[in-house]
């Protein structure tokens, strides 16, 4: 789920303080959060993990949450080290079997350690484009590679025209649009990719970034659409009351399209290998 303002939307002018409670906020119910939030297409794994030397690859995991990706990783035969600033994510990450160090990656210290894949499931976003690219160098194996990727989605437009009416009554001044909700998708994250492709590029220290696009679709029901949406980055830091009655109006608008809808993901990714 996307975890940034969908396109079109004004940055507030504390917008920095807002970024960092809503970066803080996915762990308010880190069960909810590894249960419901969509994995990654295993063609993406399997092209990481065909894409770096020898069998077995050690793979750094950052921001890794409560482990979604990482577990992805260590299922295709990968040993995965996970580093996630949120201690309620990572204690979640731990008892789900990984290894996690608390701490930002920008401050994290590998005390030596070097792997042969960096990949960061929707969170490079979170992580300063040069200095996190720099740190991934330092810690890469020659021949490694740095992936960042994100799971985007377009609700189709009468999904998208339902939920806004929601969003708009609850919500006035939510930038939950329809209009900028049917315009989420690989598109609206380009420029979050050129941003991270340039920071790859300032570091000299990798070949030129690639471009990677898997589209895939999803069946949501009633329930389960309704697990996920707490965990959708504005709605995570709505009161209980309103996010009630957002659940509520939302349920109803997904019984009056019969229960269920189909949800189009694109999974786009931003690469790059370590030179030499």
């Amino acid at each position: 789920m996307p975890t940034i303002p969908p396109a079109g939307a004004r940055p507030a002018a504390d917008e920095p303080h807002q970024h960092r409670r809503m970066a803080e906020s996915f762990g308010s119910d880190a069960a909810r959060y590894d249960r419901a939030r969509p994995r990654y297409p295993q063609a993406l794994v399997d092209r990481v993990v065909a894409a770096v030397p020898g069998p077995g690859p050690d793979v750094l995991s950052v921001g890794c949450g409560t482990g979604i990706d990482a577990r992805q990783f260590q299922t295709a035969g990968c040993t995965v080290l996970g580093v996630e600033p949120d201690a309620r994510m990572a204690d979640l990450a731990r008892r789900g079997g990984l290894d996690v160090d608390t701490a930002t990656f920008e401050a994290w210290d590998p005390t030596g350690r070097t792997f042969d894949a960096v990949v960061a499931g929707q969170a490079w976003h979170w992580i300063d484009p040069i200095a996190g690219a720099a740190k991934a160098a330092r810690v890469l194996r020659p021949g490694g590679l740095l992936a960042a990727f994100w799971n985007t989605f377009q609700l189709p437009p009468e999904v998208a025209e339902a939920f806004a009416t929601v969003y708009q009554r609850v919500m006035p001044d939510s930038p939950l649009s329809a209009r900028a909700m049917r315009k989420q998708g690989p598109d609206a994250y380009q420029p979050l990719l050129t941003k991270a492709a340039d920071g790859i590029r300032a570091t000299g220290g990798f070949g030129e970034p690639e471009q990677w696009c898997y589209d895939w679709e999803w069946t949501y029901t009633r329930d389960a659409w309704l697990d996920q949406l707490p965990t959708q980055g504005i709605l995570t830091q709505l009161p209980p009351d309103r996010m009630k009655e957002v659940l509520s109006d939302v349920g109803a608008a997904i019984d009056a399209m019969g229960g269920s809808f189909t949800m189009p993901y694109a999974t786009v990714a931003v690469t790059a290998a370590r030179t030499d």
